[in-house]
This record gives structure tokens, C-alpha cells and sequence, in this order.
């Protein structure tokens, strides 16, 4: 641990669960060393930051949230200009929510463009929370160049550029919009080394891994392994991309009366259990479940693979089918599969027969078990939450 003084820290996200939640922990352990930490996020969080022992700054967002993930649109300029725009709007908001109370140090999620930008003109050390894989050496060229080739090329394309230019320089600030996304200052990665690509090509020296920072969450609440459980299997898409009734009835089908088996389903806000039809003895369903209570006693994680799914299913050794919904899904997906702790079933392809079929497979592979347990260990030596805050006091000192 470090001795740096006691310090006002400002941390800045957004309105969704995998950006703000990978953060909790590290801002807990911030407020128990003495420092005083404001929060800026949307009101839909505040409660939840403030448990943290953070102070809340509420501002207005102007971003589709988790509870309408189609709002994003489907090209990828869609999933770009809503966060150019919102920041233009939000950055005025911080301002003035900070003016006479400057924070010594800015912590943000990648996200949070409005936080780097007060960090240049308050003149203070920016660092970034990165909930997710992190760009290599080589990065630019092998992935970012092909992907937005054709919409740089494009005038919507050029506009948002230009706007975002723009804004940067308005500011005071040189630095190449996607540059100022992808390549901060300092980065706290907030996710295991073993589930980067390219893992050897990252530039430490900006991008430090901790690993998982997940707390002991008994303000989620327990659950109990059933007495006649010898194996559990837990079912969850995480939080946004949960409308996939279908997909429950087949995960129903898959291990409905499978000798031994108790299945736990979590099927989001947005399907009604009556959609599941009757349901066998041996499945509970839910809404919402504490997952890593859950992940600490199963046997088997069915999950979309996204970041924090990931990483808890591999900080309790648990094996994996992941089945990937969107976005950096994909990629997990097959790291998980690489390191051979999960399989990657395609939506596509997730019958109840291909699903049972992974599961028990998985389960019975004790070379599966080996390498959970390897990667378990690896995962506890990078240093997760204490590491995190060490980190972020040295920019302090």
C-alpha cells in the first residue's frame, strides 16, 4: 500500500451496469483509505455508488440504457455518435458540478469522454478504469483500420469526425478522436491477463492488468445450494440482452430432469416466466440473481461471455458455455475457449441437445478442472482490488 495523503478523487461513467459496476470495488477500497470520491454518473446509479462510501454528482445523460438495448441501432455508427453527443451535453453539466471543488486526480471508465477533457483543463493526472479488452501494439492496423475504414469513408462518417475533432480542439485538445478513446494517458485494466488477446504485444507501462475486483457482494444477498443438488448449473445473459425467451425454453428442455442437476436461470427484466411454460422441478427461475454467491457453488456457467460474467466464472473455476450476444461477447467467447475452460456454442447452434452435451462434457473433463484451477490461481496474484488502489494512489504521490 502507498502513503499517499488523503486526496478528492472524481470518477466518471455512464448509465450501464458493465461499465459502472467494475469499478465499485476499487472506489470502495479508495473511500476506506481516507480519500474523498465523488461519483459522476446518471441518477439510475447514484444509489449504488453511494454505498460505495462515494459521493454521487448527478448529471443528465442523454445514452440508451440497459433497459432498451435496441435504441443503439444496428450499424456501427450507431453504437459511436451517441456518446460523442451525450458528452457534448454532459460536459457543461460536470463543469459546473465541479467548478470550485477540483478534484487532486480524475479516475474514468472508457466511456466518459467529458473526463479526460476536464482532466487537460483542470491540469490534473487522468487515469482509466477500463472494464474490457485493451488495444495491443499492432491493434490500429490489424483490427481498427479495417473495421472503420468504410465509415470514415462515409459523410456520416466524416461528420462525426468533424464533430468530434472539433470538440477536442475546442478544448484544447489535440489528440485524434479514436486515439482519445483507445489510448489513454494510464489505464487500470479491470480484468484478467488471460482473457487478452495479444496479451504479450499490451504496453504495460500504460495498460497494468489487476484482474478481477469483485468484492464479497453480501449486499446482494445468498443463495443456498438445494440439499438434493449434486450439480448446479446457472443460466444468465447478463443484463441488457436478455429478451431470448426461446433460448430459456431450450436451456429448460436441455436440463429438465437430468438426475442430479439443479438449474438456476436468470431470464432478465424483459420475459415473463409464464413464457417458459411449466417448469420441472429441478429449475428456478429468476429475474435477477446474486451471481457470484451462485458461481462460487456451481458446477457449470452457461453465459454470454460478457467481461464480468467472464472473469467471475474464471475467478471461482467455473466451466463455461459461453454464447455470445453481441459486441466484445464474441472475442471473450473464444479466449474462454482457448484456454480451455469453456466451449463456444453459437446462438445458433445452442439446442437443448448441444447444450446438455457441453455441459456434461465440460463437467467430466478433469483436465477442464485442472485449468480453471491454474487460471484461479494466476488470476488471485494479480493483486485485483488493493493492487487497483495502490495504482491509483501512485498517481497521488
Amino acid at each position: 500500500m502507498t502513503t499517499a495523503s488523503p486526496a478528492h478523487i472524481a470518477m466518471f461513467s455512464i448509465a450501464a451496469h458493465g461499465h459502472v459496476n467494475p469499478s465499485l470495488e476499487v472506489i470502495r477500497e479508495l473511500v476506506a483509505r481516507g480519500h474523498r470520491v465523488s461519483y459522476a454518473v446518471p441518477a439510475s446509479f447514484a444509489e449504488k455508488v453511494a454505498e460505495t462510501g462515494a459521493t454521487p454528482v448527478v448529471y443528465t445523460s442523454t445514452l440508451p440504457t440497459d433497459d432498451d438495448p435496441e435504441a443503439w441501432g444496428t450499424e456501427l455508427i450507431d453504437n459511436l455518435e451517441p456518446f460523442l453527443a451525450d458528452a457534448t451535453q454532459a460536459l457543461p453539466q460536470l463543469a459546473a458540478a465541479f467548478d470550485g471543488d477540483r478534484p487532486d486526480l480524475v479516475l474514468h471508465d472508457i466511456t466518459a469522454y467529458p473526463a479526460p477533457v476536464l482532466a487537460h483543463t483542470w491540469g490534473v493526472p487522468a487515469v482509466s478504469l477500463w472494464p474490457n479488452l485493451v488495444p495491443w501494439e499492432g491493434y490500429e492496423e490489424e483490427v481498427a483500420e479495417p473495421m472503420f475504414a468504410e465509415l470514415k469513408a462515409s459523410p456520416r462518417g466524416k461528420a462525426y469526425y468533424a464533430r468530434f475533432e472539433d470538440w477536442l480542439g475546442g478544448h484544447g485538445i489535440d489528440t485524434p478522436p479514436d486515439r482519445f478513446v483507445a489510448r489513454p494517458r494510464r489505464a487500470i485494466v479491470l480484468i484478467p491477463r488471460a482473457l487478452q488477446p495479444h496479451a504479450d504485444r499490451v504496453d504495460e507501462s500504460v495498460y497494468t492488468f489487476v484482474g478481477a475486483c469483485q468484492g464479497e457482494r453480501a449486499e446482494q444477498g445468498e443463495w443456498r445450494r438445494p440439499a438434493a443438488a449434486e450439480k448446479v448449473v446457472l443460466i444468465s445473459l447478463g443484463s441488457a440482452f436478455t429478451k431470448q425467451p426461446d433460448f430459456y425454453r431450450d436451456c429448460v428442455e436441455a436440463f429438465a430432469g437430468l438426475p442430479g442437476w439443479h438449474v438456476v436461470l436468470q431470464i432478465g427484466r424483459f420475459v415473463d416466466p409464464a413464457e417458459l411454460g411449466e417448469l420441472p422441478a429441478n429449475v428456478e427461475v429468476h429475474s435477477w440473481v446474486p451471481q457470484l454467491a451462485i458461481l462460487r457453488q456451481a458446477d457449470a456457467f452457461v453465459t454470454h461471455a460478457g467481461a464480468g460474467g467472464s472473469q467471475e466464472g474464471l475467478a471461482t473455476a467455473t466451466p463455461m458455455v459461453a454464447v455470445p450476444q453481441a459486441v466484445d461477447q464474441f472475442g471473450n467467447a473464444d479466449m474462454l475457449s482457448t484456454l480451455g475452460v469453456a466451449r463456444h456454442l453459437p446462438m445458433e447452434e445452442a439446442t437443448p441437445e448441444r447444450l446438455r452435451e457441453a455441459v456434461l462434457a465440460l463437467v467430466g473433463d478433469p483436465d477442464v478442472a485442472r485449468r480453471a484451477r491454474e487460471i484461479q490461481e494466476t488470476m488471485a496474484r494479480e493483486g485485483g482490488t488493493r493492487r487497483a488502489a495502490d495504482l491509483i494512489e501512485a498517481e497521488l504521490v
